[in-house]
């Protein structure tokens, strides 16, 4: 047992960068298959739990680091794998804050926060950047911290809005500050707490401002489900029956997307939105026209309530009868301007009524 064990140290001396990134590609598939709704109470706890161990591994190997504490004998058989542990939780969580974050923002708005925050797991596993004096570790941790409280925040409260994001931001930042306090009373190089500590932190921090306010942070835990473009829209029994001329082989569009307009139609939005139980919040159903010489211009602004508890997502839909030929975009956006889907249509008007119109009714 002895002589396996010092193979597989002496294995991971030699190809330290590979069983890491090995692992932290581990912890990320391993969420990735796991993945449960964002207000499940296990996983909110078992994010706690793993935000609670990778915390007190980074607090204590700065302190057994600059030689301010000493790991005790019943620790040390573990603590030559606090790397592999620190990479497998670290990846798993950012995969879990990642997809979310990926399901609750078209793909138009969070793929530059998303595209970030892979950047930053990649680099984190670069050796030039793990001998940089600025600790990445510290970074991502922030990073978990303020998706953790993102989340569970909007979930614990019933809404989305920059009142849960400042809590999220205010609440990172008291974690930070109490590690910061806690090392300050035992750390005499001060400018070394700076740098591996506050530096990254508040750099994290800062960040997300600024990415909130230009809109590039997702909301979580809204997630758009499904949505498409239709002639026609009833409800019937709790059921929407909404009505399309899409044909079949055109399966990659979401209803009428190219909408034949003939006199009297009205396009009609629906959308299958997903939030979590006691969730309480309106969105924007944004309605877009593409002016040949303007371009995109806003032309109508709908509010659609939503409720949670329902599995399947609330249903609803917003419907517009003034429109112009070209092309046309509906955003479905937070009241704060945050964008949680999109789609693009075309209509094509027509003078000329149909006879042999056939519609397809799907049932949501």
């Amino acid at each position: 047992m002895t002589a396996l064990k010092q193979r597989l140290l002496n294995y991971y001396e030699k190809n330290e960068t590979k069983v890491d990134i090995a692992f932290f590609l581990g912890g990320f598939l391993f969420d990735v298959l796991t993945l449960s709704d964002v207000d499940d109470p296990l996983s909110i706890v078992q994010q706690i739990v793993y935000l609670g161990v990778i915390g007190l591994i980074l607090f204590y190997d700065f302190l057994n680091t600059h030689g301010l504490a000493r790991i005790s004998s019943r620790v040390t058989k573990f603590w030559e794998y606090r790397n592999l542990a620190v990479h497998f939780l670290l990846g798993s969580l950012l995969s879990v804050y990642s997809l979310f974050f990926l399901k609750s923002s078209s793909i138009f708005s969070s793929i530059v926060f998303v595209g970030l925050m892979m950047g930053i797991m990649i680099a984190n596993e670069l050796k030039t950047v793990q001998k940089s004096a600025v600790d990445l570790k510290v970074g991502l941790y922030v990073i978990c911290l303020f998706a953790f409280f993102s989340m569970t925040i909007p979930v614990l409260v019933g809404f989305v809005g920059i009142t849960t994001f400042l809590a999220s931001i205010a609440l990172t930042a008291a974690v930070v500050y109490g590690a910061y306090r806690m090392l300050n009373k035992k750390v005499d190089n001060k400018k070394l707490l700076l740098r591996t500590l506050a530096l990254p932190g508040f750099s994290v921090l800062g960040l997300f401002v600024i990415l909130y306010f230009i809109g590039w942070i997702p909301p979580v835990p809204l997630t758009v489900q499904n949505m498409g473009i239709y002639h026609k829209i009833e409800k019937s029994e709790g059921k929407y029956l909404l009505s399309h001329e899409n044909p079949s082989w055109k399966f990659w569009k979401n209803g009428d997307q190219d909408f034949v307009a003939e006199p009297g139609d009205k396009i009609y939005f629906f959308a299958q939105i997903y939030s979590p139980a006691r969730f309480d919040d309106s969105v924007i159903v944004h309605w877009y026209y593409k002016d040949p010489r303007q371009g995109w211009i806003s032309t109508d602004k709908v509010p659609m309530r939503i409720s949670g508890g329902r599995k399947e997502g609330f249903r609803g839909f917003s419907m517009k009868q003034n429109y112009a030929a070209g092309e046309g975009r509906i955003s479905v956006e937070t009241t704060d301007g945050r964008e949680i889907g999109r789609i693009y249509f075309n209509v094509i008007k027509t003078d000329q009524t149909s006879i042999s119109r056939t519609f397809t009714t799907e049932t949501m």
